[in-house]
């Protein structure tokens, strides 16, 4: 069972310089993300390089931060296939590894339609007792999951959440006023957070979270706690750095900030390369920009929601 509320980091995969697995630090930052107290973790998502890194590798990183976790917050494994029987073999081991939920997008490279974007959803669903989170990422996948697809998708007991990122913050309200809480509802998208948190999402599934661990879950805590202008200063403070989220090159930006944080390093996986010339000193300027004029948070830990 997932809660499925306050913020779960859509977790960077860490890597050295040679290519192979950064497991130490890694572990490092998710350590960073426990004392912030985050809810939950997603392993190999977009911003994990899903689409670069090998089965084993998902099979080691879901191990570790099982271990790690030790029961006390859902590792959940993101699975982003091309197939049907391949995501059905992901969801199986996702449970053998020791995930206690999964991210699941829509068919990769094929555009399906919305019959068979439904049934690709509700056969992963059937073949596994795990709690289900859809990502709805139309912006990026170019597949919208509608409302009227997730009044289909409620006969599957295990899908129970979205990942909510058609970056149509009225969507909150449309899917709250169709399902209730028979359906979680958490934002997807780090510059419209706090916005669909005021609408009523439960959560944050958060990417600059990476860098920023505490004040993400301050801002999350604040707000619905009612606590209105506290959260909206911090949020402000931080959006710059949230626009790094909706670039194609987020992973890039965002590992670079995890650097200048000391909570990571900026390797990323080909084709992906780390940053050069002007875009570089464009974004470090902005990282380095927030860092200086970074915050004092409150006591959020202390704060009862």
């Amino acid at each position: 069972m997932i809660d499925w509320s306050g913020v779960i980091p859509a977790l960077t995969t860490k890597f050295n310089k040679d290519d192979s697995l950064d497991l130490q630090s890694f572990k490092k930052n998710l350590l960073a993300q426990m004392n912030a107290g985050i809810n939950g973790l997603i392993i190999g998502g977009s911003l994990g390089e899903a689409s670069t890194i090998s089965t084993e590798e998902k099979e080691r990183l879901v191990k570790l931060s099982a271990e790690v976790t030790a029961g006390k917050i859902p590792v959940i494994l993101n699975i982003a296939e091309g197939s049907t029987r391949e995501a059905i073999r992901q969801a199986e081991l996702a449970k053998i590894w020791g995930a206690k939920g999964i991210m699941l997008l829509p068919p990769m490279r094929y555009k399906s339609d919305d019959r068979e974007t439904v049934i690709f959803f509700k056969t992963v669903a059937a073949s596994t007792s795990l709690p289900i989170l859809i990502y709805n990422n139309p912006v990026d996948y170019k597949i919208e999951v509608t409302v009227d697809m997730f009044e289909e998708l409620m006969e599957c007991e295990n899908i129970q959440a979205v990942k909510e990122s058609t970056r149509d913050v009225s969507n909150v309200t449309r899917l709250r006023n169709r399902f209730g809480s028979r359906l979680k509802i958490l934002c997807g998208v780090d510059t419209i957070a706090m916005e669909e948190l005021l609408m009523g999402a439960d959560g944050w599934i958060a990417g600059l979270v990476n860098a920023f661990p505490n004040e993400t879950v301050a801002i999350y805590t604040l707000t619905k706690a009612g606590r209105i202008e506290e959260a909206a200063k911090i949020y402000r403070w931080f959006m710059p750095l949230l626009e790094l989220d909706i670039h194609p090159k987020l992973v890039q930006y965002i590992k670079l900030a995890e650097a200048y944080a000391g909570l990571g390093t900026e390797w990323v996986r080909a084709p992906r390369l780390i940053l050069a010339g002007d875009e570089r000193k464009r974004v470090e300027k902005i990282i380095k920009d927030g860092i200086d004029s970074r915050p004092t948070l409150p006591d959020y830990h202390s704060i009862k929601i």
